[in-house]
């Protein structure tokens, strides 16, 4: 599949990326390789295959669900500039 400049620029466009108009025919040329390599893996026959989440089969080390810090919250809640039961109140932003 090949990808002219301006299906590039509204693809750009669409992901509000800023490209040069003299990058243009590199991203065509690049984004066209890529879709390509797509097609070409689209047409491997992987019937039987089982998906898989990771090609390796490992178990994921887990670490001891315990505190790591001490609670600051009454010294956090101190130097607040404002505070009301227990919550931090600031400025209105909304009208």
């Amino acid at each position: 599949m090949s990808l002219s400049q301006e299906q590039v620029q509204k693809i750009a466009h669409l992901a509000r990326l800023g490209v040069e108009a003299q990058a243009l025919d590199t991203y065509a040329r690049t984004l066209s390789d890529i879709l390509d390599f797509v097609e070409q893996m689209d047409g491997v026959d992987t019937e039987g295959v089982e998906p898989m989440a990771h090609p390796l089969e490992l178990s994921q080390r887990l670490r001891a669900d315990v505190p790591t810090e001490t609670d600051q919250r009454a010294h956090f809640q101190d130097i607040a500039p404002a505070v009301e039961d227990g919550l931090y109140l600031v400025p209105r932003v909304i009208e």
